[in-house]
């Protein structure tokens, strides 16, 4: 059951839980697997696939046989879904494709911006207690959209030492390059630095464990990432025209992750807040996952009660979730109050695993309040920009002195002189 408390109660007692907690040992466990596996490379990597998932590998990467065995074991109807998804995702993404730019903002000018696609990207999908094709095209899609020229994914192994087939069908659909068999803290160590036979990346983007988060953390700098993902979250603000029953089934949606899901219903309604904790219990009954799903709401779910529509909204803002969904009788009305969310699910028939699977948007989102700062994954996080800048010298030497004044002026005399130089003057 989900606890009940006011908006005050739940302010004093809320925390986001960041995957970026300080755990020592932790880290010590993560940096040990990265040094190991930049120091060992493939030896480390079939070691520690041992270990730690307890497989024995023959081969690190996918083969073409494998593949074409994928292939042949998913249904005609799955290829469809995945097809339909597929064409949806690009539609939206191809949105957000962005170009290089110029301008001449005076004579002898030239300004601009220029968009180059990121070389190589790891692209990290989870496996252990479920197969995920969807983030293969989330992550994947808007990579080769971007213009990116090497997508590689890194995904454990099952005990017998295979993919999902459905993972490797997806794969194909999307067009990523390379899959190999690696999962954990050893993937992104592998990705980051390259072994003899994963290449290192440029980027590493996808979900993952907290190891894996960990590690993700660990190589940024040396690699770009995309975001540090925690625990999956559902946020509904709902009224007193909400259909108890679809949000009750999408609350639970979000609980049946794991047990550390995070499903919270706002609302100023008494008598909804009552209606959907009756079809929580109702409907957790008939679920398979149901064991999961009552750890994950008497340990992180809640219902927050609030005076009024406008309090609800504010309290959904700061939980800044990873998925609201607006349940209210008029939703696009209330959506310029929204501030901090991922994704945004407006009315009763636009549930958040819509948006998992087929809608288009990218379902790869900022998690543990971070939506505050960030934003879904995107096109744009596989592109990066320079600057362009040119002069002739008639335009350098209308503002020469402008340049030479503000270099003096931070004591930094050789700014000034590589200005003045190039009218014939010197002041070094």
């Amino acid at each position: 059951m989900l606890k009940k408390v006011t908006a005050k109660q739940f302010r004093q007692t809320y925390t986001t839980a960041s995957v970026q907690t300080q755990d020592s040992r932790l880290d010590e466990t993560v940096l040990t697997i990265i040094s190991d596996v930049r120091n060992n490379g493939d030896r480390a990597l079939f070691r520690l696939t041992e270990e730690l998932d307890g497989v024995s590998l023959s081969n690190l990467q996918v083969t073409g046989d494998e593949f074409r065995e994928a292939d042949m074991a998913i249904s005609r109807q799955f290829k469809t879904a995945l097809e339909t998804a597929r064409k949806n995702i690009e539609a939206f993404h191809v949105e957000q494709k962005e170009q290089s730019w110029f301008m001449n903002p005076d004579s002898g000018i030239t300004l601009g911006q220029k968009v180059t696609p990121i070389e190589r990207v790891g692209i990290y999908i989870p496996g252990g207690k479920a197969a995920y094709p969807s983030s293969v095209l989330m992550n994947v899609i808007p990579a080769k959209l971007a213009g990116v020229s090497e997508i590689a994914i890194t995904t454990p192994p099952d005990e017998n030492g295979n993919i999902s087939p459905y993972v490797l069908a997806a794969a194909m659909e999307a067009g990523a390059d390379h899959v190999y068999k690696v999962g954990g803290a050893q993937a992104i160590a592998a990705l980051a630095y390259g072994s003899e036979t994963i290449k290192s990346v440029n980027k590493i983007a996808g979900p993952g464990n907290a190891y894996v988060a960990r590690a993700k953390k660990w190589v940024y700098g040396d690699v770009a990432i995309d975001m540090i993902a925690g625990p999956s979250e559902i946020c509904i603000v709902a009224d007193d025209t909400t259909n108890a029953a679809f949000a009750a089934a999408d609350l639970l949606s979000q609980a049946e992750h794991d047990e550390q899901a995070r499903p919270l219903l706002v609302t100023p309604s008494d008598a909804m807040a009552k209606a959907i904790q009756e079809e929580i219990s109702n409907q957790t009954e008939k679920l398979e996952r149901k064991a999961t799903i009552r750890q994950s709401l008497e340990q992180n779910g809640h219902i927050i009660v609030t005076e009024t529509l406008a309090e609800a909204l504010d309290t959904a803002n700061f939980i800044a979730p990873e998925h609201l969904q607006l349940m209210i009788e008029k939703p696009f009305e209330s959506l310029p109050s929204i501030t901090n969310a991922g994704a945004i699910f407006l009315g009763d028939y636009s549930p958040e695993p819509l948006g998992d699977y087929v809608a288009g948007p990218n379902h790869t989102l900022p998690t543990s309040g971070t939506a505050v700062f960030s934003s879904p994954l995107g096109v744009y996080d596989f592109v990066k920009k320079s600057s362009i800048i040119h002069y002739d010298q008639d335009a350098l030497t209308k503002v020469s002195q402008a340049v030479s004044t503000l270099a003096e002026a931070e004591g930094l005399t050789a700014h000034a002189n590589s200005v003045q130089i190039r009218k014939g003057e010197n002041h070094a």
